[in-house]
């Protein structure tokens, strides 16, 4: 396997084989079914875990059925194990009486509380048993529409529309002038949490283009050389892929969005090596090793 920075981010260590030559054949999914199949099970948004530690989150086709879980979306094979997911129609707070425990994703993995392997095919799992939860109906004609394709697909009966699993493109940059780097703080954030600038890239843009204009929209710096550094699978809410840059900035004077960013100034690389290493002395800190933006602040300031 090449080493890649998109392989040290969070969500990115998945082992599956995705055998997608085997999503149309039936036959061959079923033969996968056996004894040996494991299973994530979701609870609406939220992974089902066996107690255990680390915790546990595969469960045999026969512990997913009694759960009420169909399992009938295909993973991939890891080894001589195939690997399936499925959401259970379990209350969650049923589930908890049963001795099992219901987490949320971005908990488990800034816990370490699975192996970084299972974190990612949580996070595979998450974005497409979300998808068919949010998406039951044709967007074409309104129709109900059916999962083929081992999950990968949804058909629909009546006017044969075919419908994939969405994957949306994020530009994060981290944007640097000199020795500092432009970092923002969002309303939704931790107290004393700055993160790189980031948004969803619009049609017809290229990632460029994204985040000159997504830089320029909230913080009023004009970008010139952006580099692509990284990717990162982002299950948060679900099908995300956040594509990591860094941009040269043209001016220095910030002129913030009110309405996305509650604040944003320029950090020396001293305090961004102080915010890493959790001792930055007015208290900023900056998002989990999970996350791209701490990959691509931490790689600046150690280029």
């Amino acid at each position: 396997m090449h080493w890649e920075a998109s392989a040290t981010t969070g969500y990115a260590d998945n082992p599956l084989d995705r055998r997608a030559e085997l999503r149309g054949d039936a036959v061959a999914i079923t033969a996968l079914r056996d004894a040996a199949a494991q299973v994530l099970v979701f609870a609406g948004d939220k992974p089902v875990l066996k107690p255990g530690t680390p915790l546990d989150a595969l469960f045999t086709l026969a512990e997913s059925a009694e759960l009420g879980s169909s399992a009938d979306i295909f993973l991939g094979v890891d080894g001589a194990h195939a690997c399936f997911a499925g959401a259970t129609p379990v209350a969650e707070h049923d589930l908890k009486a049963r001795g099992l425990l219901v987490i949320d994703l971005r908990s488990l993995a800034i816990q370490g509380a699975v192996p970084s392997p299972i974190v990612a095919m949580l996070g595979q799992a998450k974005s497409l048993v979300t998808w068919h939860a949010t998406h039951p109906h044709c967007a074409r004609c309104g129709a109900p529409s059916q999962i083929t394709q081992g999950g990968w697909r949804r058909d629909c009966p009546a006017c044969g529309a075919q419908h994939f699993p969405r994957t949306d493109p994020v530009a994060i940059m981290l944007v640097h002038r000199g020795d500092t780097c432009l970092l923002a703080r969002k309303p939704m954030f931790a107290k004393g949490m700055v993160s790189c600038l980031a948004g969803f890239i619009e049609p017809g843009e290229t990632i460029e283009d994204a985040v000159r204009r997504e830089t320029f929209e909230e913080a009023g710096i004009r970008t010139g050389r952006v580099t692509y550094h990284a990717s990162q699978p982002w299950p948060l809410p679900f099908g995300q892929l956040m594509i990591g840059c860094f941009a040269e900035a043209l001016n220095d004077d910030i002129r913030l969005e009110a309405e996305e960013i509650e604040e944003g100034r320029w950090f020396t690389k001293e305090e961004c090596r102080a915010m890493l290493e959790g001792r930055h002395p007015e208290g900023y800190f900056c998002p989990p090793t999970v996350a791209i933006a701490n990959l691509l602040l931490r790689d600046w300031v150690e280029a």
